[in-house]
């Protein structure tokens, strides 16, 4: 293991050396299709003179050198595969390279490629076809064949390839040439066909003030071939000075918003960890600047920019949750622009990746942000809308599109309730995790050399996480049997759940002790509870707490015995290690805080076995600490850095974010447990509702409970992300929130935490499956013999939870 961590430190000093100190704009890949584009520019007055030398001959040699092996030009996704954008970027290089007689066997290669591979890409988006697409590939079949490119696709996709011209069509027939449409069909000059009427004074009238139309190479590139302006001329030759290698889809790029993605892509790949320093630097520039814009009005230019709302979104989200003190009005603008919001809801395909930021950025709403809460309901809105385009025009083959993936899991599972470890994993085998934001005729993508660089990086982490939980879960397995957790006769046997919750919550460093300390925790919480809820008699369950105020065995036997005895150990446990590491003995605060859990717990069984109905703050004062999440994260907390030692921290006496943490996580079990524990004669808040107002019903109570959570909810985000509330480490306060989270994923729809396999799926991709990331280069090196656990495969065995394990009496 030591090795694979060495492994994983030099790829991470590789990456900052050489890679994250570089000119940002070389994070972004050029454009195959661009720079094409300029390759094409012939310099002679008569620019149908063949054989003369393009006039950016750098942009030439760079089609010429920059052709994959399989034959295709353009990007990749994130798994080294060819996407739809390569089929116009390909015939875009190959007609560059026919005007100049150059590259021949390139030229076949990628004519091949075309061909053999037409099919394939154009059926994976069938019926469902990007407006930029249906425009650009047209004009670049038209162009080649005009070229005296012979074009041979299968007979099969006749009436495939008829169809996107019928659509290109459409849209040549019904749109303006600039219109408020965004990106404009002005903006696709360079496809569109000749019998289209575009004149010089259409070019001129929308010329940016850099010489460009529409800050687009290729569009600029035509434009200039078309009218020889000089503005023009000076904006080609500023690209190509300032991107030597390949230029990119949009010039000039955004350095800013460049860094922000990056420290979107560490977070989202699991990495941040790694690349702390340099993402609390870039943020913290970022946060200047916005800063020193004040009140500065964002552009309500018409048309509106998608990538302006991307980039505000993102910066918010990111700001806030690394606890920048911003104002969402300053990052919402387009809120009170009645005239952008009739356009992002007209053109709503086009802006539907702006508005999966929005979305993202609203997760992080706190008390009082109505401004956020109707970001939230606008972008949701356009979501769907999308998403039901999607299924009403392409009902055998829906969620086609990624994006239209990212969005649907983004609705149907919210942040709040969803686990790190699983959502690294998630955008790790997400094939277009490598995607910036949509451009005019392709993505704007990350470079090939930073994508895979990052991919080796976050695939070797990963599954260097699933060999350390491996082992650290069989270790609590055996302390739990040890101890007699797991063969008790009665309630919930856990342990897997436990530990595979609380390792893929909480980011902690891989040698961290926190993990198996809380996920111990967690089963003697869940086993004790259970005694105490269906075991224990009245008089058992005295003396056990009896025993527990006294921090004595004396006089207890069986159950109690096992219960009490797994407890001290873990006590004595967590107090060595604190000694060790702050030289403070904290026996005395841990006992009293298991005192008062098993106290609350004893309460709550004479309640339910004499049949009193406390009112619901009764309940609540009561449930607040039996839910026992504080009971297993302050403990731990010890053992963070900065610690809670010199935070006085006293059982009883709570910091606001810790009630939230215990509020919360009660809230939650109570609305999926009510029907359980009505039937078992037990109260909880949903039902005490109901009693105290009578005219209510179920579905009254269960929204009063969920209006208090979403309220609840802010308030702990805000105390966690935020300083200034009180004194906890701010380590500390991730770890509540971490917490609250996991509970979150087990109660948020549904009682997870009881079904004996809802979540096995879970916890094997979490702990077991290997990644399934296509192409991506592993970093682990060769296992030793004791090291190897599988010495057929060098991957891990799928691995069978027990049903034994996992059963509830």
């Amino acid at each position: 293991m030591e090795l694979l961590h060495v492994s994983i430190r030099a790829l991470v000093k590789e990456i900052k050396e050489e890679m994250l100190d570089i000119d940002p704009c070389l994070f972004v890949s050029s454009s195959a299709y661009d720079t094409a584009w300029l390759a094409m520019i012939n310099p002679a007055a008569d620019s149908d003179r063949p054989h003369s030398s393009p006039m950016f001959k750098a942009c030439l040699d760079w089609v010429l050198n920059n052709q994959t092996e399989e034959g295709y030009w353009g990007e990749c996704d994130s798994h080294g595969n060819p996407t739809i954008e390569s089929l116009p970027a390909t015939l875009a290089c190959v007609i560059a390279l026919k005007k100049w007689n150059v590259g021949n066997k390139n030229t076949e290669k990628g004519l091949d490629f075309v061909h053999g591979n037409a099919e394939k890409l154009l059926g994976v988006n069938h019926d469902h076809f990007p407006r930029w697409f249906t425009i650009v590939f047209p004009g670049m079949i038209e162009l080649a064949r005009k070229a005296g490119l012979e074009l041979a696709f299968p007979s099969q996709l006749n009436e495939l390839l008829s169809d996107i011209f019928y659509q290109r069509q459409r849209i040549l027939e019904t749109e303006e040439l600039v219109d408020g449409q965004y990106p404009p069909l002005l903006s696709y000059i360079e496809a569109l066909p000749s019998s289209y009427d575009i004149s010089g004074e259409d070019i001129t009238m929308n010329l940016s003030g850099d010489g460009s139309l529409f800050q687009s190479p290729a569009a600029t590139a035509r434009a200039f071939m078309a009218t020889g302006k000089e503005e023009c001329l000076g904006y080609l030759e500023s690209l190509v000075r300032r991107c030597a290698n390949g230029v990119p889809p949009t010039y000039p790029r955004d350095e800013e918003l460049i860094k922000l993605c990056v420290v979107n892509q560490l977070q989202r790949l699991g990495l941040a960890d790694h690349f702390t320093h340099e993402i609390e630097a870039n943020l913290a520039q970022l946060y200047r600047n916005y800063n020193s814009q004040g009140s500065q009005a964002k552009p309500r230019s018409n048309p509106v920019s998608a990538i302006q709302l991307h980039k505000d979104s993102l910066a918010f989200r990111l700001l806030r949750m690394h606890g920048y003190s911003v104002s969402p009005w300053q990052f919402f603008w387009f809120l009170k622009n009645q005239e952008v919001r009739a356009r992002i809801e007209k053109d709503y395909e086009y802006f539907s990746s702006a508005m999966l930021n929005v979305y993202r950025a609203t997760d992080f709403m706190f008390p009082g942000e109505y401004e956020l809460e109707e970001a939230r309901s606008f972008s949701r809105k356009v979501l769907e809308k999308v998403l039901f385009k999607g299924t009403r025009d392409n009902k055998d083959n829906f969620r086609s599109t990624n994006l239209e993936k990212m969005m649907e899991h983004e609705l149907r599972h919210p942040w709040i309730a969803r686990l790190d470890h699983l959502e690294h994993r998630t955008w790790i085998e997400e094939k277009n995790s490598n995607v910036l934001w949509v451009g005019k005729a392709s993505f704007h993508r990350f470079s090939t050399l930073l994508t895979e660089k990052l991919m080796q990086l976050a695939v070797a982490d990963y599954e260097f996480r699933q060999l350390i939980y491996r082992n650290e879960l069989e270790e609590v397995k055996r302390w739990s049997r040890n101890r007699g957790l797991s063969d008790m006769g009665f309630g919930r046997e856990k342990t897997t759940y436990c530990f595979f919750a609380i390792a893929s919550s909480i980011p902690l460093p891989y040698d961290s002790d926190i993990r198996m300390i809380i996920a111990k925790g967690a089963i003697v919480v869940t086993v004790a509870d259970d005694f105490y809820d269906m075991e224990g008699s009245l008089d058992e369950l005295n003396s056990l707490t009896d025993a527990i105020g006294r921090w004595d065995a004396s006089g207890l036997r069986g159950h109690s015995k096992t219960i009490f005895d797994a407890l001290d150990d873990l006590v004595r446990e967590i107090v060595a290690k604190v000694l060790q590491q702050q030289e403070t003995d904290i026996t005395i605060f841990l006992q009293q805080i298991w005192y008062e859990t098993f106290a609350s717990w004893l309460v709550e069984a004479k309640w339910s076995r004499g049949g009193f109905l406390p009112s619901i703050d009764e309940y609540l004062g009561t449930g607040m600490i039996s839910i026992a999440a504080h009971t297993i994260i302050l403990p731990a907390s010890f053992l963070l850095n900065p610690s809670l030692i010199d935070c006085k921290v006293r059982p009883g006496e709570y910091e606001t974010v810790t009630k939230l943490l215990m509020l919360i996580p009660r809230l939650l079990n109570d609305i999926q447990s009510y029907q359980k524990e009505q039937e078992e004669g037990k109260m909880n808040c949903v039902l005490l509702y109901l009693k105290e107002n009578p005219g209510a019903d179920i579905e009254d109570s269960t929204a009063y409970v969920r209006e208090i959570l979403d309220k609840k909810w802010g308030e702990l985000l805000q105390h966690v992300l935020m300083d200034g509330f009180e004194d906890l480490p701010k380590p500390c306060k991730l770890l509540h929130l971490s917490c609250v989270k996991v509970f979150q994923m087990f109660f948020h729809s549904r009682n997870r935490f009881d079904s004996n396999t809802e979540m096995l799926q879970d916890i094997q991709k979490a702990i077991y499956v290997p990644l399934n990331v296509g192409t991506s280069k592993p970093l682990m090196p060769p296992q030793k013999e004791d090291e190897t656990i599988n010495s057929h495969s060098g991957r891990p065995p799928k691995y069978e939870i027990s049903q034994i394990e996992l059963a509830s009496s």
